[in-house]
């Protein structure tokens, strides 16, 4: 799918792995809104890169909000891509050493937007897609999503953030042949361990300690390279229901 014209929207768009993806699809000719709840980091991304971006405040799981950036989108021109990366984490045993069970509100907070929201994004973009003229090929867009490796290897403490991304792994096939019959795509990234803003609050010592788990390359991931994916995702037809591991070979230990 030719990228250079088209719209494209971000969830998580301010910082991480969905800035660095902004700044690709950028590159490559795309007009970008940025979805996110960072209203200053948001902004400033879109004066930075100038006229190709726009930010457009959002809560994933408010449908009103991601209607507003869709249509915003639009107006730019041919919504063709959507990529997911909002996204929160949470640590907590189902029984912690105490015998406190984990707390349903915060299980659910993470649900709420790491799967709920993606979906919302998910069916709101597919049906503004849907709605537009196809290209050539019959295309008429991807949604990328992103799941983890913790989807397939959650570690102790991490059951919401694991069975979130699950879920964002499981909706992809059918997602995809949902879709196919009106040419949207549905592709799920799940990446290991990324050098992105929360990585970065940890201590150095921690992070070498993250590194070193890698096979190779031993090091983070970087949020470019999630981008480059992203974008090589949209531009091959061929790349459809399926969820893409990028983790330098690593399967995560129990703790």
């Amino acid at each position: 799918m030719e990228i250079s014209g088209a719209s494209a929207v971000v969830t998580g768009g301010a910082s991480g792995l969905g800035e660095a993806t902004v700044r690709r699809l950028v590159g490559a000719g795309a007009k970008v809104v940025i979805l996110d709840r960072d209203t200053v980091k948001g902004e400033a991304l879109a004066k930075e890169l100038g006229e190709a971006v726009a930010y457009s405040p959002t809560d994933v799981t408010v449908a009103g909000d991601v209607t507003a950036a869709i249509e915003l989108a639009g107006s730019l021109g041919p919504l063709r891509i959507a990529v997911n990366c909002a996204g929160i984490g949470w640590a907590s045993r189902v029984v912690a050493r105490d015998g406190t069970p984990h707390d349903l509100d915060l299980y659910s907070t993470v649900i709420s937007i790491n799967l709920i929201g993606t979906f919302n994004v998910l069916r709101l973009s597919a049906a503004a897609m849907a709605a537009g003229d196809p290209t050539d090929t019959g295309e008429r867009g991807v949604v990328i999503n992103t799941a983890s490796i913790a989807a397939f290897d959650g570690q102790i403490g991490q059951i919401a953030y694991a069975s979130s991304k699950a879920g964002v792994v499981g909706l992809t096939l059918p997602a995809a042949r949902d879709l196919a019959a009106v040419g949207v795509r549905v592709v799920t990234i799940a990446p290991g361990t990324f050098d992105t803003p929360m990585l970065a609050m940890l201590p150095e010592t921690a992070r070498q300690a993250l590194a070193a788990g890698i096979p190779f390359p031993q090091r983070l991931g970087r949020p470019a390279e999630f981008a480059a994916l992203a974008v090589h995702i949209a531009e091959n037809a061929m790349l459809n229901g399926e969820t893409i591991r990028l983790d330098g070979a690593l399967r995560m230990p129990p703790r």
